[in-house]
Parts: C-alpha cells; sequence; structure tokens
C-alpha cells in the first residue's frame, strides 16, 4: 500500500492537470512538485502535505491537509486569484479516484494572498483538507 498523502497528491495533480478551467488560465498543464528552474508563468504548486491519524476503533483513516499555490507575475493579484478560484472548484468536494486509498471527502478550507518579495510576484495559497481511508 502506498502512503496516503502521496495518493492523494497524485491525483490532485491528474485532476488540476486534466481540468479545463485550469489549463485555460495555465496555458498549459503547468501543476509541479518542484518547479523547474525557469519556469513560465502561471503555474501552481502542489506544497505542505501533512497526514494525521484518522482512524476509529475499528476502521483506518488518515486527515491530509494540503496547499495548492498559485503563482503568477500577471498586473496585480487578479490572475492569482482566478486561478485559486479555478482550483477551488476543480478539488472542493470533488470525487478523486486515488490507487489505493478511498477518497471519504474533500474540502477547500481557505485561501491566503500574497505579494513576494521580488514585487511582481503574486500568490494565493489555496488550503484544503481531505479524509481518507485505505482501500480494502
Amino acid at each position: 500500500m502506498s502512503s496516503a498523502a502521496w495518493d492523494l497528491q497524485q491525483a490532485v495533480h491528474t485532476a488540476l492537470a486534466g481540468n479545463a478551467n485550469v489549463l485555460a488560465l495555465l496555458g498549459s498543464a503547468r501543476v509541479y512538485d518542484d518547479v523547474p528552474q525557469g519556469a513560465a508563468f502561471p503555474y501552481l504548486t502542489l506544497t505542505g502535505f501533512t497526514a494525521r491519524d484518522w482512524a476509529t476503533g475499528t476502521e483506518l483513516g488518515a486527515e491530509i491537509i494540503f496547499t495548492v499555490n498559485a503563482w503568477s507575475r500577471g498586473a496585480g493579484h487578479k490572475q492569482a486569484h482566478l486561478l485559486a478560484e479555478a482550483v477551488r472548484a476543480a478539488l472542493h468536494d470533488a470525487a478523486l479516484i486515488l490507487a489505493s486509498h478511498h477518497l471519504v471527502n474533500l474540502r477547500h478550507e481557505t485561501s491566503s494572498t500574497h505579494r513576494e518579495r521580488d514585487g511582481d510576484t503574486y500568490r494565493v495559497a489555496a488550503r484544503f483538507r481531505a479524509v481518507l481511508e485505505p482501500n480494502a
């Protein structure tokens, strides 16, 4: 059995890289775990996967908190906000198929906006919470 967090990360990547609205805003499937040097903007990064035990007395389970960052160099925050909303729409309550786990639920929790120190880059960090159970 694979890690619940890795299983979820792969499913989230597949969902975002294959979503027509996300692709229209990105221009191509620029969804990264490790951003290539010199990557073109805008793009998304998958970060901060934190797994917690969510087992009951009889069932195994995991709660996973993770963040999808929308990075932009568009004038102002608009492009980053539009990307973050497309990500939220693609993932919130999505029925993702995972390799060795069952996704019980996936919910958007919060989003926060940042202007990076370089003064040109904008980021919206969208935080999600997922509950998974291992496949039988």
